[in-house]
């Protein structure tokens, strides 16, 4: 029969039509909700993910701005930026693009952004609240993850959920994720043997750990939820992820397309915490 598709694309369109009406009723209140990029260098796939960025703001009514600087710019200019947008009041949210030239630590950036700011989900602190399970940002990937299964009406408690990958970014938020929503989680990585032996056991697979082809039909049981976060180059210059797709999708219950699943959904969810942000801020009386 084969997989049902889980269109990442379609679920992100339906948010951004949602989120045009809540901006505009921020607007009436008299506040924009307002998001900078800083974007270093002239990394071409940064480059175009910062534009799509900026691109979606303009769609749904974010102010946005972005502040560029050459590769050679000091660690000690970056932060003074930083330091000048945390107390900008027309700014809500503030992104880095990672990654980082190598003479800046990438630690002390993320560290420089205000947590209520922090619409990335990378501080320690939002870190910590997402352990605890208590308000912060959540890292927009995993975040977008939680958004398609809910859009399709799975629900995760009770499910096993095996993460492929331990990053900071998708692996190890995904997998706090999954557990504060009452699943049972294991974490997978690359001294993982045999790989499969877990895989096999998932109701729902993260696949996020970057290798091309790294999940193959035998690697799942028949009727899992397959979420691809792989953003990979095939031999062939394809945009491909971590799972072998025409082979999975035989075998899955759900899977999600590369591109077109993960990816507009990490895009919306930025925008929705730079909108959660603007509130939050506004509520306070920070703005």
């Amino acid at each position: 029969m084969g997989a049902q598709l889980i269109d990442g694309k379609a679920i992100a369109a339906e948010k951004r039509k949602a989120m045009m009406s809540r901006i505009e009723s921020m607007k009436q209140q008299g506040f924009v909700p307002g998001l900078a990029v800083i974007l270093v260098g002239e990394n071409p796939a940064s480059m175009s993910y910062v534009k799509g960025k900026i691109r979606d703001c303009k769609e749904v009514g974010i102010y946005s701005e972005l502040i560029r600087f050459p590769d050679t710019v000091t660690e000690e200019r970056l932060l003074a930026e930083i330091a000048e947008l945390n107390e900008n009041k027309e700014i809500n949210g503030i992104l880095v693009q990672l990654p980082l030239p190598n003479q800046i630590s990438e630690q002390k950036v993320i560290q420089a952004i205000r947590p209520e700011k922090d619409v990335d989900g990378f501080h320690p602190i939002n870190v910590g609240r997402l352990v605890t399970k208590q308000e912060g940002f959540v890292s927009c990937t995993p975040a977008g993850i939680i958004e398609m299964l809910k859009a399709i009406d799975v629900p995760v408690a009770g499910k096993h959920v095996v993460v492929v990958g331990r990053s900071n970014i998708v692996g190890k938020p995904a997998s706090l994720l999954f557990l504060n929503l009452d699943a049972t989680v294991t974490i997978c990585h690359s001294k993982t043997k045999p790989l499969s032996q877990y895989t096999q056991q998932a109701d729902i697979l993260i696949a996020a750990a970057g290798r091309e082809g790294l999940i193959h039909a035998e690697d799942i049981k028949p009727g899992a939820i397959v979420i691809d976060v792989g953003m990979n180059r095939n031999a062939a210059g394809k945009l491909v992820g971590d799972v072998s797709f025409e082979e999975v999708k035989e075998k899955a219950g759900f899977i999600t397309p590369v591109p077109g699943g993960v990816g507009p959904m990490t895009r919306v969810m930025l925008l929705e915490n730079t909108l959660i942000a603007a509130d939050r801020q506004n509520k306070k009386g920070s703005l």
